[in-house]
């Protein structure tokens, strides 16, 4: 029988064989990704850009990197420092954001703009404790960006991660429970060297080959290791309680038109949910609890036509609205309320739930001007 430090060295030994599998396949097979800078560069003694870094991240939680290219690039094209940011107009961030989602984070995106712009030299703190001082930085991102920007030894985890660690070490403990164990794993396992390579290449691994559905196991590099493959069920892991069923909420929403073509919009509250973003008035929706429906719930009289139902998910609820249009005057608008050109609808800072609303009572609305 093997001794506790034979059983060690032979842990270690696997740890060192995996991680210096997969960083010899992201050098070859690395994502080209517009805010990435490609190991040949950081080879050459080149660091990543600390703003380009912190910027994807947010952008990048719970949205996909195909999502987030072309709002990165329209960024940093407009706001091309971290300074820049800070001094920009919020309601242009918020419109600049519009479809993304979450709209939390771009409030915090501002406001984590504004504090970096107010240190010295406008730096982002080198550390993972002065990044989770900042707003919107969590314990992933704060460890992401320590890593990736400032080549930092931080475990990173996220759900690629999660994902690869769980099958190559066959953890059958449900999420959420299973993260201690699988951070253990990873901090093992990274290499002090190239840390942020490191993070990178196991979010690759997860992106590209180790997928959630029908992983591309035979192209893995690391499947001479993976425990999930010699047990012939890689899709088993990660094991993920199931799922509670989504409330479904109901409301109204309201379309008015004037004769040149104008919408009528608002802008919803800055805290809460949608927290800053405009949209066409509406009944009084929450993720709790259902708005008034029908005609009757019009915030003002108008010869209202029925235009069908749209129906959007949020995280935790979904949302059934029935969407109505009117051709009014422009003088209707109340305080708070103003009227949208055709030609000024997209720049709008416009949720996708409201986009919806509006494709539905004027079709092609909200894509003029692209």
């Amino acid at each position: 029988m093997a001794s506790p430090a034979q059983t060690r060295k032979h842990a270690d030994d696997a740890d060192n064989r995996i991680a210096a599998g997969l960083l010899a396949w992201y050098d070859a097979n690395h994502r080209e990704l517009p805010w990435r800078m490609p190991p040949r560069e950081l080879a050459s003694g080149a660091r990543p850009d600390p703003y380009r870094v912190w910027l994807s991240e947010i952008m990048l939680q719970q949205t996909t990197v195909e999502a987030v290219k072309p709002y990165f690039r329209a960024f940093v094209e407009k706001w091309p420092d971290v300074a820049a940011l800070a001094a920009a107009e919020t309601e242009d961030v918020m419109k600049a954001w519009a479809g993304l989602g979450y709209y939390s984070r771009a409030r915090n995106l501002k406001a984590c703009a504004e504090m970096v712009a107010a240190l010295p030299g406008s730096r982002f703190p080198e550390s993972e404790k002065g990044l989770r001082d900042l707003p919107g930085i969590g314990p992933y991102t704060a460890a992401a960006i320590a890593s990736i920007a400032f080549n930092l030894p931080a475990a990173v985890v996220d759900g690629n991660v999660e994902r690869v660690v769980t099958r190559l070490f066959s953890i059958a403990t449900p999420l959420p429970e299973a993260k201690p164990e699988i951070r253990t794993h990873v901090e093992r396992m990274l290499v002090a060297s190239r840390p942020g390579d490191f993070a990178q290449a196991m979010m690759d691994l997860g992106a590209t080959i180790c997928t959630p559905r029908r992983p591309r196991c035979m192209l893995c590099p690391l499947r001479e290791d993976c425990s999930a493959i010699a047990n012939g069920d890689p899709e088993f892991y990660p094991v993920k309680p199931p799922k509670a069923e989504k409330p479904m909420r109901r409301g109204a929403a309201f379309v008015a038109v004037a004769p040149d073509g104008s919408v009528l919009l608002r802008k919803r509250p800055g805290k809460g949910l949608l927290g800053g973003m405009t949209e066409v008035p509406t009944t009084g929706w929450t993720a709790r609890t259902d708005g008034a429906t029908g005609e009757g719930s019009a915030p003002f009289p108008a010869a209202w036509q029925r235009k069908g139902t749209i129906t959007h998910v949020f995280t935790h609820f979904s949302l059934e609205l029935d969407v109505f249009r009117a051709e009014i005057d422009r003088n209707v608008a109340t305080d708070g309320q103003f009227w949208s050109a055709p030609d000024e609808l997209n720049g709008e800072a416009l949720p996708t739930v409201m986009k919806k609303v509006i494709e539905a009572a004027i079709p092609g609305a909200t894509k003029r001007g692209r």
